[in-house]
């Protein structure tokens, strides 16, 4: 369909309010998302009679025409004062909404109060939602509506994260293939570069059928360690760029000095198409994950979480991380972490003397609420996760706890 058209959708199938949409490594399209058992089950439930007006924010409005730029963290907040809690906010429109998992811009969105409980509907109160129609501003460029669903949040702020990161035991990057040489017996290398690569034995670079082209490059596999315990948890490798092989490993006959036939190995040829930072003989390459979407609806956990915040990502040197950065946190997958939970920050209550006191005996703050973080990429032992909304700086330490 074109964007020179008014659509009218019958009950309003695909446009929906909430929770959700794609943040993806690859282009934007179609996508039938999954909506669990759960959270069908709530959103059942409260469009019996919709949520309690104290469950709303205070300055919900009463209408609101969704725009582009607007995230659906974003309209969520708007309209309840708990933005994870997404099924209530689907509930109050489980009628004239099937898939809760679309928005687009251009629709309107109308809060009914009544009886000491709102929904929030597609049509105004009263009205018919038969008759609802979508108008989308004319444009020089056709578009399908689903591509223009709008995001969890700004897509900017987690793509990047999704390749970034890389968690690893201590032995994936030491027999990952490795840089050995460059042209021009260049140190540093930037995008646009070519470099020479030589696999482990067992498995040399290729360029048959079946066999990764694609690769990241990394460096040096810091640990992460449980602040609490101890334990290292896995190692986060630095990420520099991306390569492509154009040419494998393989073995030449040639003529020595003294006539002789000889067979010598020759590295597989590389070149560099994204560089983060300049790249150099010894680092390693491991192989790109196929371009997939990834679906973020957010949610509480089911699980009881008491996790800690083990590091600030891409910034070692620095003590606080702020809102929009990303953290590591010390559980993952086999604890039951999964992408979308929305986690409550707590602040890691600082010792201190108190100088009130003769013998300047120390004394332990009280940890403070900071803020939401939603989990967007997990391992096995260690998670990721966004800072969301934080009053103050995130520190290594620091706790995180189901939302209330």
């Amino acid at each position: 369909m074109t964007a020179f058209t008014s659509m009218r959708r019958t009950a309003l199938g695909a446009l929906t309010i909430i929770a959700g949409a794609i943040l993806a490594v690859a282009p934007a399209q179609a996508q039938n998302y999954p909506v669990s058992a759960s959270q069908r089950a709530t959103a059942q439930q409260v469009s019996e009679r919709g949520v309690p007006l104290s469950e709303l924010a205070a300055n919900a409005p009463d209408t609101y025409t969704v725009k582009r730029g607007d995230t659906l963290w974003g309209i969520s907040g708007m309209y309840l004062k708990r933005p994870w809690r997404w099924p209530e906010l689907w509930g109050m429109n489980l009628e004239t909404i099937k898939n809760p998992h679309l928005i687009f811009p251009g629709q309107t969105l109308y809060l009914d109060k009544e009886g000491g409980y709102a929904r929030l509907r597609t049509t105004p109160p009263g009205a018919s939602a038969e008759n609802q129609t979508v108008r989308v501003s004319p444009r020089t460029r056709s578009d399908s509506l689903t591509d223009t669903a709008l995001p969890t949040l700004k897509p900017h702020l987690i793509e990047p994260f999704l390749v970034e990161p890389l968690v690893v035991d201590a032995d994936v990057l030491r027999r990952a293939p490795r840089i050995v040489a460059t042209t021009e017996d260049r140190v540093l290398m930037a995008s646009g570069d070519r470099a020479y690569v030589r696999g482990d034995a067992a498995s040399p670079v290729r360029v048959e059928p079946g066999e990764p082209r694609f690769f990241r490059v990394f460096r040096d596999a810091v640990a992460l360690k449980d602040p609490v315990t101890g334990e290292i948890l896995g190692y986060e490798a630095q990420y520099l760029g991306k390569a492509e092989v154009v040419r494998g490993e393989s073995f030449e006959e040639n003529i020595d000095s003294k006539g002789r036939r000889i067979s010598e190995y020759v590295p597989a040829t590389v070149d560099l198409s994204v560089a983060k930072e300049e790249i150099r003989a010894g680092d390693r390459l491991l192989p790109a994950p196929e371009r997939a979407f990834t679906s973020y609806t957010p949610h509480a956990p089911e699980i009881e979480v008491d996790a800690r915040v083990v590091s600030i990502y891409g910034s070692s040197a620095v003590s606080y991380a702020a809102q929009n950065q990303v953290i590591a946190i010390n559980m993952g997958s086999q604890d039951g972490i999964e992408p979308g939970h929305v986690l409550a920050l707590q602040t890691r209550g600082q010792r201190i003397k108190d100088k009130t006191d003769d013998a300047k005996a120390t004394i332990k703050l009280p940890s403070e609420s900071n803020g939401t973080a939603m989990v967007f990429r997990t391992f096995d032992r260690v998670s990721y996760a966004l800072l969301l909304e934080i009053q103050t700086g995130v520190r290594v330490g620091d706790r995180l706890v189901n939302p209330q």
